[in-house]
């Protein structure tokens, strides 16, 4: 009897400002499960990286290879940018 395999793909994660010092990371790649969502990488990051940036994540806007993913729901694929920015405070 053989085992199934499941199909992966490798995402690249940026984090921007506060993203970044709560991910302890500026960036990193993952491998997620290729039928996976953009949602499902941010929570396996939170899952890894901790509380706060799970925190983060919940207030940050989130691009997904330079275009914006309101509800997190794109399906990801091999090579995928997602970006993680926090709100900014200044003028």
């Amino acid at each position: 009897m053989s085992e199934a395999t499941t199909a992966t793909v490798h995402v690249t994660v940026r984090y921007f400002a506060g993203a970044g010092a709560a991910a302890r990371v500026e960036q990193e790649v993952v491998e997620v499960a290729a039928d996976a969502l953009v949602r499902d990488v941010l929570a396996d990051a939170g899952a890894r990286r901790g509380a706060d940036l799970v925190r983060v994540i919940a207030a940050s806007s989130v691009l997904v290879d330079g275009v914006q993913d309101r509800d997190r729901s794109l399906p990801v694929r091999d090579g995928l940018t997602v970006d993680v920015l926090p709100p900014f405070a200044g003028g």
